[in-house]
């Protein structure tokens, strides 16, 4: 949808959302595309519902129910064992997930009821707050979480601890990185906004360096060249290889880094070509 509103065959998602999922889903357009690996493992700040009862073959509200049960544990009790799961913790993908198996994603092989095992992945959980409850047997948590955390499996992983099914009933996700919900727009408004809603490509990398590269060397830099700087371990008191945002007049022209032993900045992401 978002090709088609901007006419423009290079687009592309950071980071998958579940389907019942809302909420940010930052996008690049064109030639913002080349700096996805400097914004994906970014930690993601969710709210989701787990309702304590049963349990769904997808682990959410969607799926086919699988387990039952009566002995409902209190919010005492689920806020007693909250710790448990803060930190560095090993995780199992759901079988429902867009997870490659083979080159084929999880959740095809399991609509065919193809048998497969997926191994489980390290995340850290950074903090994870139960807010209220919601509904019977159910509660909103907030949850914040490192790059490929499932809040599904997080979801039944606490039900497990408890000694309960539990399943994912709603989840919204309000941050990723330093994209929050509050900036975001909807599918339905960018259609009408369209290049008023884009935002700049460098705006969330102010945590990089920038250099200011100057005019006779942007060809050689576009060109994938190295530029010497024989100044900037003096300028700067570098130690080791820095990463860099690299403008060239205040125009945004890519991403280099500066290399101690050879004393010039070498291109990584031209973004102008």
């Amino acid at each position: 949808r978002v090709r088609r509103i901007f006419g423009e065959r290079r687009c592309g998602h950071m980071g998958t959302l579940d389907p019942q999922g809302e909420g940010v889903l930052p996008v690049g357009v064109g030639k913002a595309t080349r700096l996805f690996d400097l914004l994906l493992k970014k930690d993601k700040i969710y709210e989701a519902k787990f309702k304590f009862g049963y349990e769904t073959d997808t682990l959410d509200k969607d799926g086919n129910i699988i387990e039952y049960a009566e002995v409902i544990p209190s919010k005492d009790e689920i806020i007693a064992v909250l710790p448990n799961f803060m930190g560095k913790i090993e995780q199992m993908p759901p079988k429902y997930s867009a997870k490659n198996v083979g080159g084929v994603r999880a959740y095809d092989l399991a609509r065919r009821g193809v048998e497969f095992d997926l191994k489980p992945s390290a995340v850290e959980i950074f903090s994870i707050e139960l807010i209220e409850e919601s509904d019977e047997n159910e509660y909103l948590f907030r949850i914040h979480c490192s790059a490929g955390t499932y809040i599904r499996s997080l979801c039944t992983d606490l039900g497990s601890w408890l000694g309960i099914p539990a399943t994912m009933s709603f989840l919204v996700r309000r941050g990723v990185g330093k994209f929050a919900l509050e900036d975001t727009v909807s599918i339905e408004e960018l259609a009408e906004l369209k290049a008023e809603a884009l935002l700049p490509m460098d705006g969330y990398l102010e945590h990089i360096m920038a250099y200011d590269l100057p005019e006779d060397r942007l060809k050689a830099f576009t060109n994938g060249l190295l530029t010497h700087d024989r100044q900037f371990i003096a300028r700067y008191q570098v130690t080791e290889n820095v990463p860099l945002r690299v403008y060239c007049q205040d125009n945004f022209v890519g991403m280099g880094h500066f290399d101690v032993s050879q004393q010039a900045i070498l291109p990584d992401k031209v973004i102008i070509r």
